[in-house]
């Protein structure tokens, strides 16, 4: 194989390696569990308003969606294990079940979240990433909404995934 036969396998190589398709397989699969909502004021035993559980909606899709489209997440099927989470849950207080039941969808991350009834109209929105392996929190971030309206929510989430979950580049998988 002379000089030239093997440059050209070489640069072969590496366009190959450079399309989208070929670092897939290293691609990390996140489980984004629904972001509930803690209501202190709320009645034991209360069941979430359809307005707060369709804002829920809205902002769980927008993360999905943003850690996907910014991150490059391959972001897993929660609904076959939704029967689990809401017998277990709410995640955000279930002291790390979230991850045994993330690692049992295959993922490599475990992203939960909630949104915390204030006053009237402010709501505290938080989210975080950890490891589905260990447990180990990765990003963490809160923003609080001032208002109750959808823009307004779907914006917050937009937010906290730009300039606290996505700030810097996430870990790379060992």
């Amino acid at each position: 194989m002379g000089p030239t036969t093997r440059f050209r396998a070489l640069a072969a190589l590496v366009l190959v390696a450079a399309l989208p398709g070929a670092a897939a397989a290293a691609t990390e699969k996140a489980a984004v569990f629904p972001i509930e909502l803690h209501d202190p004021g709320a009645a034991y035993g209360s069941r979430t308003r359809p307005l707060d559980a369709k804002k829920l909606t809205l902002v769980t899709d927008e993360l999905r969606t943003s850690l996907k489209d910014q991150a490059g997440l391959d972001v897993l099927d929660t609904a076959p294990v939704a029967k689990e989470v809401e017998q277990q849950g709410p995640l955000y207080k279930c002291n790390g079940c979230a991850t045994d039941i993330a690692k049992g969808l295959g993922a490599d991350l475990v992203v939960t979240g909630y949104a915390e009834r204030g006053a009237n109209q402010i709501f505290n929105l938080n989210v975080t990433i950890a490891e589905a392996a260990t447990g180990k929190l990765i990003r963490g971030g809160q923003v609080t909404i001032r208002a109750d309206d959808d823009n307004t929510w779907a914006h917050a989430m937009r937010w906290l995934v730009k300039n606290r979950l996505l700030a810097d580049p996430l870990p790379a998988k060992p």
